[in-house]
Protein backbone atom coordinates (compact mmCIF):
# COMPACT_ATOMS: atom_id res chain seq x y z
CA UNK A 1 0.00 0.00 0.00
CA UNK A 2 1.01 3.83 -1.03
CA UNK A 3 1.40 6.37 1.89
CA UNK A 4 -1.49 8.90 0.21
CA UNK A 5 -5.25 8.06 1.02
CA UNK A 6 -7.54 8.24 -1.64
CA UNK A 7 -10.55 10.07 -1.33
CA UNK A 8 -14.39 9.51 -2.46
CA UNK A 9 -16.06 12.78 -3.46
CA UNK A 10 -19.99 12.36 -4.42
CA UNK A 11 -21.33 15.91 -6.48
CA UNK A 12 -25.21 15.13 -6.45
CA UNK A 13 -28.67 16.71 -6.87
CA UNK A 14 -31.82 17.40 -9.10
CA UNK A 15 -31.22 17.71 -12.92
CA UNK A 16 -30.26 21.55 -14.08
CA UNK A 17 -28.08 21.62 -10.28
CA UNK A 18 -24.81 21.80 -11.86
CA UNK A 19 -23.41 18.13 -11.21
CA UNK A 20 -21.02 18.04 -14.28
CA UNK A 21 -20.76 21.40 -14.20
CA UNK A 22 -19.04 21.13 -10.77
CA UNK A 23 -17.37 17.83 -11.89
CA UNK A 24 -15.37 19.63 -14.62
CA UNK A 25 -14.89 22.17 -12.72
CA UNK A 26 -12.95 20.37 -10.32
CA UNK A 27 -11.33 17.93 -12.54
CA UNK A 28 -9.77 21.29 -14.37
CA UNK A 29 -8.67 22.40 -11.47
CA UNK A 30 -7.01 19.10 -10.43
CA UNK A 31 -5.13 19.89 -14.18
CA UNK A 32 -4.11 23.00 -13.27
CA UNK A 33 -2.42 21.80 -10.17
CA UNK A 34 -0.60 18.98 -12.73
CA UNK A 35 -2.12 15.80 -11.45
CA UNK A 36 -2.80 13.42 -13.81
CA UNK A 37 -6.87 13.22 -14.54
CA UNK A 38 -8.95 10.44 -15.90
CA UNK A 39 -12.75 10.84 -17.03
CA UNK A 40 -15.21 8.33 -17.84
CA UNK A 41 -19.18 8.92 -18.46
CA UNK A 42 -21.43 5.65 -19.09
CA UNK A 43 -22.01 4.62 -22.84
CA UNK A 44 -25.87 5.05 -22.89
CA UNK A 45 -25.51 8.72 -22.25
CA UNK A 46 -25.07 10.18 -26.02
CA UNK A 47 -27.07 13.42 -25.02
CA UNK A 48 -24.25 15.56 -26.44
CA UNK A 49 -20.99 13.90 -26.82
CA UNK A 50 -20.47 10.21 -26.89
CA UNK A 51 -16.77 11.68 -26.06
CA UNK A 52 -17.09 14.50 -24.00
CA UNK A 53 -19.00 14.95 -20.18
CA UNK A 54 -20.61 17.99 -21.46
CA UNK A 55 -22.64 20.50 -19.15
CA UNK A 56 -26.33 21.84 -19.44
CA UNK A 57 -24.12 25.16 -19.80
CA UNK A 58 -21.61 23.96 -22.40
CA UNK A 59 -18.86 23.18 -19.94
CA UNK A 60 -16.53 19.95 -21.46
CA UNK A 61 -13.93 17.64 -20.61
CA UNK A 62 -12.75 15.04 -22.09
CA UNK A 63 -14.19 11.57 -21.24
CA UNK A 64 -13.98 7.69 -22.04
CA UNK A 65 -17.32 6.06 -22.30
CA UNK A 66 -17.90 2.75 -20.97
CA UNK A 67 -20.78 0.38 -20.39
CA UNK A 68 -19.80 -1.02 -16.90
CA UNK A 69 -18.16 0.05 -13.73
CA UNK A 70 -15.72 -2.69 -14.06
CA UNK A 71 -14.95 -1.40 -17.32
CA UNK A 72 -13.21 1.55 -15.50
CA UNK A 73 -10.71 -0.27 -13.58
CA UNK A 74 -9.52 -2.17 -16.64
CA UNK A 75 -9.22 1.45 -18.43
CA UNK A 76 -7.72 3.11 -15.39
CA UNK A 77 -4.33 4.58 -16.37
CA UNK A 78 -1.42 3.57 -13.80
CA UNK A 79 -0.28 7.61 -13.30
CA UNK A 80 -3.42 8.76 -12.70
CA UNK A 81 -4.52 11.03 -9.43
CA UNK A 82 -7.84 11.84 -10.40
CA UNK A 83 -10.63 10.47 -11.54
CA UNK A 84 -13.67 11.78 -12.52
CA UNK A 85 -16.95 9.98 -13.20
CA UNK A 86 -20.33 11.53 -14.46
CA UNK A 87 -24.18 9.88 -14.20
CA UNK A 88 -22.95 7.89 -11.94
CA UNK A 89 -26.99 6.71 -11.10
CA UNK A 90 -26.77 4.80 -14.97
CA UNK A 91 -23.79 2.26 -13.08
CA UNK A 92 -23.98 -0.74 -12.23
CA UNK A 93 -24.10 -1.56 -8.03
CA UNK A 94 -20.64 -2.32 -8.78
CA UNK A 95 -19.55 0.85 -8.84
CA UNK A 96 -19.70 1.43 -5.25
CA UNK A 97 -16.48 -0.89 -5.35
CA UNK A 98 -15.17 0.33 -7.99
CA UNK A 99 -15.08 3.80 -6.50
CA UNK A 100 -13.21 1.97 -3.03
CA UNK A 101 -10.83 -0.10 -4.97
CA UNK A 102 -9.71 3.17 -7.03
CA UNK A 103 -9.41 5.57 -3.88
CA UNK A 104 -7.59 2.64 -1.74
CA UNK A 105 -5.05 3.30 -4.54
CA UNK A 106 -4.26 6.51 -3.10
CA UNK A 107 -6.42 7.97 -6.03
CA UNK A 108 -9.14 10.81 -5.79
CA UNK A 109 -12.37 10.00 -6.72
CA UNK A 110 -15.09 12.20 -8.14
CA UNK A 111 -18.56 11.10 -8.85
CA UNK A 112 -21.78 12.93 -10.35
CA UNK A 113 -25.34 11.84 -10.04
CA UNK A 114 -28.77 12.38 -9.53
CA UNK A 115 -29.90 11.75 -6.22
CA UNK A 116 -33.67 10.55 -7.01
CA UNK A 117 -35.25 9.28 -10.14
CA UNK A 118 -38.60 11.01 -11.46
CA UNK A 119 -40.37 9.19 -8.98
CA UNK A 120 -38.62 10.83 -6.10
CA UNK A 121 -36.91 7.54 -5.15
CA UNK A 122 -32.77 6.89 -4.80
CA UNK A 123 -31.57 6.46 -7.91
CA UNK A 124 -29.27 2.94 -8.55
CA UNK A 125 -26.41 3.38 -6.73
CA UNK A 126 -26.26 6.89 -5.67
CA UNK A 127 -27.45 6.47 -2.24
CA UNK A 128 -24.53 3.76 -1.03
CA UNK A 129 -22.42 5.92 -3.02
CA UNK A 130 -23.17 8.97 -0.84
CA UNK A 131 -22.80 6.44 2.41
CA UNK A 132 -19.64 5.61 1.59
CA UNK A 133 -18.26 9.15 0.38
CA UNK A 134 -15.66 11.33 2.05
CA UNK A 135 -17.56 14.38 0.81
CA UNK A 136 -20.59 15.05 -0.37
CA UNK A 137 -21.98 18.34 -2.29
CA UNK A 138 -26.13 18.20 -2.92
CA UNK A 139 -26.74 20.55 -5.42
CA UNK A 140 -30.22 22.72 -6.07
CA UNK A 141 -31.57 23.96 -9.02
CA UNK A 142 -34.54 26.28 -9.33
CA UNK A 143 -38.08 25.21 -10.08
CA UNK A 144 -39.51 25.82 -13.81
CA UNK A 145 -42.70 26.91 -11.74
CA UNK A 146 -41.79 28.72 -8.86
CA UNK A 147 -38.63 30.22 -9.27
CA UNK A 148 -38.29 28.59 -5.29
CA UNK A 149 -35.15 26.27 -4.53
CA UNK A 150 -35.91 22.88 -6.48
CA UNK A 151 -34.63 19.52 -5.36
CA UNK A 152 -36.76 17.29 -7.57
CA UNK A 153 -36.47 16.39 -11.69
CA UNK A 154 -39.93 16.51 -13.44
CA UNK A 155 -40.05 13.86 -15.84
CA UNK A 156 -42.87 15.26 -18.70
CA UNK A 157 -44.28 12.94 -21.59
CA UNK A 158 -45.89 15.56 -23.96
CA UNK A 159 -45.78 18.10 -21.26
CA UNK A 160 -47.88 15.73 -18.57
CA UNK A 161 -46.13 14.29 -16.13
CA UNK A 162 -44.82 10.61 -16.20
CA UNK A 163 -46.31 7.76 -14.47
CA UNK A 164 -44.82 5.79 -11.61
CA UNK A 165 -44.58 2.76 -14.02
CA UNK A 166 -42.98 4.30 -16.60
CA UNK A 167 -39.31 3.31 -16.99
CA UNK A 168 -36.67 4.83 -14.85
CA UNK A 169 -34.12 5.37 -17.48
CA UNK A 170 -35.32 7.95 -20.19
CA UNK A 171 -32.47 10.21 -21.32
CA UNK A 172 -32.96 13.36 -22.19
CA UNK A 173 -32.39 16.87 -21.15
CA UNK A 174 -35.11 19.85 -21.16
CA UNK A 175 -37.06 18.44 -23.52
CA UNK A 176 -38.44 16.16 -21.09
CA UNK A 177 -37.16 16.92 -17.86
CA UNK A 178 -37.19 20.08 -15.59
CA UNK A 179 -36.28 20.77 -11.66
CA UNK A 180 -39.04 21.49 -9.25
CA UNK A 181 -39.62 22.02 -5.70
CA UNK A 182 -41.28 19.32 -3.73
CA UNK A 183 -44.60 21.34 -3.40
CA UNK A 184 -44.65 21.24 -7.61
CA UNK A 185 -43.10 17.76 -8.05
CA UNK A 186 -45.90 15.34 -9.51
CA UNK A 187 -46.16 11.66 -10.32
CA UNK A 188 -48.88 9.89 -11.55
CA UNK A 189 -49.48 7.30 -8.77
CA UNK A 190 -48.13 3.45 -9.09
CA UNK A 191 -51.82 2.52 -9.51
Amino acid sequence: MGDKIGKIEVITGCMFSGKSEELIRRLKRARIAKLQVQVFKPSIDTRFSNIEVVSHTGEKIQAEAVSSSIEILNKLSSTINVVGIDEAQFYDVEIIKVAREISRKGIRVILAGLDMDFRGEPFGPMGNLMAIADEVIKLHAICMVCGEEATMTQRLIEGIPAKYTDPVVLIGASERYEARCKLHHYVVSKE
